[in-house]
């Protein structure tokens, strides 16, 4: 059974986003437990970078492992304001601290989040 934090929101393409999910505030966003496990050992991971617009549901990276490339999707809109730079030289941050030092990056929002789940409804989507 994946981790599932109770204090974070979820999209349904398995990211996570920690803060106050209110326009013009900045959170965090990075892959699920569950995202991460299906992967497998991650050995690169391409963020969008600083400055970047990013929009929700739209891809805005990708995150290479041993066994697949898979696509980054934004669950929010807004503007990067810092990516993850530990994730460089250690990718596997994203599976060994997926909620922690696993973040990818941090977005500056421009409007409300409107298709995020909290942790009850994403752990229905992983059932």
């Amino acid at each position: 059974m994946p981790d599932i934090p109770d204090n974070l929101l979820y999209s349904a393409e398995h990211e996570w986003v920690r803060g106050d999910a209110s326009q013009g505030a900045v959170v965090t966003v990075g892959i699920t437990d569950y995202a991460a496990d299906a992967l497998g050992d991650v050995v690169y991971v391409e963020a969008p970078s600083v400055g970047d617009d990013v929009k929700a549901g739209d891809v805005c990276g990708e995150l290479e492992s041993t066994k697949a490339v898979s696509e980054l999707y934004s669950p929010v809109t807004g503007a990067v304001v810092e990516v993850n730079e530990q994730l460089e030289n250690a990718p596997d941050l994203v599976n060994s601290d997926t909620y922690g030092e696993g973040w990818i990056f941090k977005v500056e929002l421009s409007d409300q989040p409107q298709d995020l789940l909290d942790p009850d409804a994403y752990s229905d989507l992983t059932e």
